[in-house]
């Protein structure tokens, strides 16, 4: 059986102050008409039916309102990823013992969505036939030093087209090395999408996080005697389990990993400049979500509630982003740096991080 892993779990600041807390990013219309979570689940139906969700506590019943098909499961404090896929392949092995798993991140962007599904097909296949871990390798537009790349080895045409050993994951490399990388034709990004066995991802938890796989056995035993057995067993054992991402946690140090390679006009949606790039611009590059007028500017994106509207004269390069109770502006080249505006609220005591 195919599993389909959403992990919604994230409450990132980077899309403030419309991503807060209690409605993050992956809540959000950006880019089209529904939520990037509910994009994520209508991409994955066709391979793998209705998914299964894992995030956090505080946001189960907006998942569940989204996707009212799926099985939610809550964390009940953050323990990054690797805890959260320990729970999510507890879960699908109570269902099929042979459930092989493809996981996804629920807060990023597809634009050809064919090539998607073409190349979750070939992952999952992958996965299914060998007992391997298979990413998705993304061939990277720019060097971009804030996200982690895959080395890429041999073809291993026994497990398909466009598959290639992984040899090994660098993490958030300099801006010398990511100019190198993208010269060079060896690496691509990592979308933080895997296709494992759920069994092989439970052993490498044994393996790599030892303490991670007692807690999730634990949970797995107190699921056989039903849902409210399990939620209690992961709330007694969550919070005592380490914090880390699946990357570093196992994925480093896993053997016979392998990727298989495509552009998906993927983004990851990280920061109010690849908002814009996802908005259709007027003809002097100004993107406009909701309601707006731009005098005498170019370059420009404004994003604004529904009922509101925002007027610029004579500006260029700014992001001006008005939600709910408050207002941001920066120029658009400093998009990466909206953590600091929260934190300055919070310092000031004007927190609108909710």
């Amino acid at each position: 059986m195919r599993c389909a892993v959403i992990l919604a779990g994230g409450s990132g600041t980077r899309l403030w102050p419309a991503s807060r807390r209690l409605r993050p990013k992956q809540f959000l219309a950006l880019g089209g008409a529904e939520s990037l979570l509910a994009a994520t689940a209508r991409r994955l139906r066709a391979a793998a039916g209705e998914p299964m969700v894992v995030t956090a506590a505080e946001h189960a019943a907006l998942a569940a309102a989204e996707l009212p098909g799926a099985t939610v499961i809550a964390e009940p404090c953050p323990r990054n990823t690797a805890a959260a896929l320990g729970l999510a392949a507890v879960y699908a092995l109570a269902r099929d013992p042979d459930a092989v798993l493809g996981v996804f991140p629920a807060d990023h962007h597809i634009g050809d969505e064919a090539a998607f599904g073409v190349a979750i097909e070939r992952a999952f296949a992958a996965a299914a036939q060998a007992d391997v871990i298979v990413t998705i390798g993304l061939r990277p537009t720019r060097p971009d030093t804030g996200f982690g790349y895959l080395e890429l080895g041999e073809p291993r045409p026994d497990l398909g087209p466009e598959v290639r050993t992984v040899t090994r994951f660098v993490e958030k490399p300099d801006l010398v090395t990511a100019r190198a990388y993208v010269v060079g034709g060896r690496h691509r990004w990592n979308g933080g999408m895997f296709f494992v066995r759920a069994t092989r991802l439970l052993a490498e938890l044994a393996r790599s996080l030892p303490a991670t796989a007692a807690g999730m056995a634990t949970i797995a035993a107190a699921l056989k005697d039903g849902g409210a057995a399990a939620a209690a067993a992961t709330a007694a054992v969550y919070p005592g389990l380490p914090s880390i991402s699946i990357d570093h946690g196992v994925m480093e140090h896993a053997r016979d990993v392998v990727a298989v390679t495509g552009e998906l006009g993927w983004s990851d949606v990280g920061s109010w400049a690849a908002v814009a790039e996802l908005t259709a611009p007027d003809a002097r590059g100004n993107a406009v979500v909701g309601d707006a007028v731009i005098v005498d500017g170019g370059g420009n994106l404004v994003v604004t509630d529904p009922g509101t509207v925002v007027a610029l004269v004579g500006v260029s390069g700014l992001a001006v982003v008005r939600s709910g109770d408050a207002v941001l502006v920066l120029p658009l080249d400093r998009a990466q740096d909206v953590r600091a505006a929260v934190d300055a609220l919070a310092a000031a005591g004007l927190d609108r991080a909710r």
